[in-house]
């Protein structure tokens, strides 16, 4: 059975327009990443308005391509300039911008790419093999447990991730809010429209991702000063390979590496951050010389990059098996979904087979692809760092634009991204987390949905979420994290009073 949907997955991804959109999704996404400030966030809700008109399975291979591809351009800023390209890649600063400073910018870059694709090859083997045995179960949910999962997925990203919890659940509750404009789906009543015309279709996932990351992380780094100032002879291919000594090191952190983002993928609301972060901890309480940590560290680099490949691959077996984003840009992907008429869950692998392990076997040639482009080509990435943002900026500014009206061709739908542009900056100098309104705004609709049908099916009665055995278990889980979180933030008052 295996076999039969790999060479499906195989027959879909190697057509000719999805190669070409894989390599467009690649290419894009390792160039964001070497340049600082954008992101895989913002360059995919950039780029979001593009799927209205590809084949559902093009559009998200090429949304995938762009977000992995991040991870391995990331890695060139944080080595050469000490400015991550990419959150993930903030670790890689540590060890890799002292081995630039050491001459050894190539075998930096060279060990990046090779352990960013180990971690990647086994995160696509996981999830090769964990889907199809989650959906077993996955099958057997109704709308109760769906909705219960659903608020797990919304508490664990508030209360697992770093920052202020109250601060991540109220944004969670205001885009669930903002998921409520526009009509409602079973009375047709219109909701939160102020009258507008506009907003009788509910507000545009393209406009409120556009102008929360995209425009909001441009004006933010908009008055970035940075020097590349780099030696081009440590990047010919004689400088960039490796010691023995330097494979040696690196066999068993990627490994470790690789098994650490795995595990931290697949948990909604953790992410490729994390685990690059948790990696590197690790890593230097195993090392036999920790003290080099810091100091160009080879192992300090290959990790924490195993670990964020290896997260990006498995971070779709939540989204794509259970319907479940576990981060902004997995919702994203979601919404691509949902927008062409195809519903997420594990009703996807068997409704839409092609699509699902088309998908996954574009993740091998995605990881291939960003073998070959990395490696011959970071002399360019590296001159592509010279290049001044105030001749970057207004260029995205203007696809920006382009891709909002394209949609509906309204003129509304530019002042809705100006308007959320302001928001997400207001947030950004509020210190608001912007990922949990995401999430919400996402999944705020869907979890109205199956709340009001299970109240349909039970009549009223709340007590059908403690009396079915899964969602029972999903609920008690929900609280502990909550109880959980309560009682990290009362020891670490205590403790600022002591």
């Amino acid at each position: 059975m295996l076999i039969d949907n790999i060479l499906l997955g195989l027959a879909t991804a190697l057509q000719p327009t999805n190669l070409m959109w894989c390599f467009l999704g690649v290419f894009v996404g390792t160039l964001i990443g070497v340049i600082p400030g954008i992101g895989a966030l913002a360059a995919i809700s950039m780029l979001f308005p593009l799927t209205f008109h590809l084949d559902p399975t093009a559009a998200l291979i090429m949304l995938a391509g762009i977000w992995y591809g991040t991870a391995y351009g990331g890695s060139t800023a944080s080595i050469l300039l000490n400015l991550p390209g990419t959150p993930s890649s903030a670790v890689s600063c540590l060890d890799g911008y002292p081995m630039a400073k050491q001459g050894r910018a190539g075998i930096a870059l060279f060990m990046c790419a090779m352990s960013s694709f180990v971690g990647g090859s086994i995160g696509i083997l996981l999830m090769m093999t964990l889907s199809p045995i989650i959906i077993v179960y996955a099958l057997k949910f109704g709308a109760p447990e769906y909705f219960a999962l659903m608020l797990m997925g919304l508490v664990a990203s508030c209360t697992i991730s770093s920052g202020s919890a109250a601060k991540a659940l109220g944004m969670t509750a205001l885009g669930i809010l903002f998921g409520c404009v526009g009509m409602d789906k079973y009375t047709a009543a219109p909701r939160f429209d102020f009258g507008a015309l506009s907003l009788y279709e509910g507000l545009g996932l393209v406009a409120l991702a556009m102008g929360v990351f995209g425009i909001a992380e441009l004006v933010s780094n908009i008055g970035l000063k940075r020097d590349a100032k780099v030696n081009m002879s440590d990047f010919t291919m004689r400088a960039m390979m490796p010691t023995r000594e330097d494979v040696r090191r690196s066999i068993m952190p990627t490994l470790r590496g690789s098994g650490i983002g795995s595990f931290f993928g697949a948990l909604p609301g953790v992410g490729p951050s994390i685990a690059s972060f948790m990696s590197y901890a690790i890593e230097q309480k195993v090392s036999d010389r920790p003290q080099m940590f810091g100091k160009g560290a080879i192992e300090g680099i290959t990790a924490p990059e195993a670990a964020n490949n290896a997260a990006d691959q498995t971070a779709f077996i939540p989204t794509m098996t259970m319907g479940l984003p576990g981060s902004p840009t997995m919702a994203i992907m979601l919404g691509a979904l949902m927008i062409q008429g195809i519903a997420p869950g594990p009703t996807l692998m068997t409704n839409h087979p092609d699509l699902f392990w088309g998908l996954v076997m574009s993740f091998w040639i995605g990881n291939l692809l960003l073998l070959i482009i990395n490696i011959p080509m970071i002399g360019l990435w590296v001159r592509l760092l010279a290049v001044p943002y105030h001749l970057l900026y207004p260029s995205i500014l203007v696809f920006i634009a382009i891709g909002a009206y394209s949609i509906n061709n309204n003129v509304f739908d530019i002042w809705m991204v100006i308007l959320f542009g302001v928001v997400g900056y207001l947030m950004r100098v509020l210190d608001l987390p912007a990922a949990p309104l995401i999430l919400g705004f996402v999944l705020g609709p869907l979890m109205e949905e199956h709340f009001r049908r299970t109240m349909l099916i039970s009549r009223g009665n709340l007590e059908i979420f403690m009396t079915r055995p899964i969602c029972a278990v999903i609920m008690a889980i929900t609280l502990a994290l909550l109880l959980g979180k309560l009682w990290q933030v009362w020891r670490s008052r205590e403790r600022a009073f002591a």
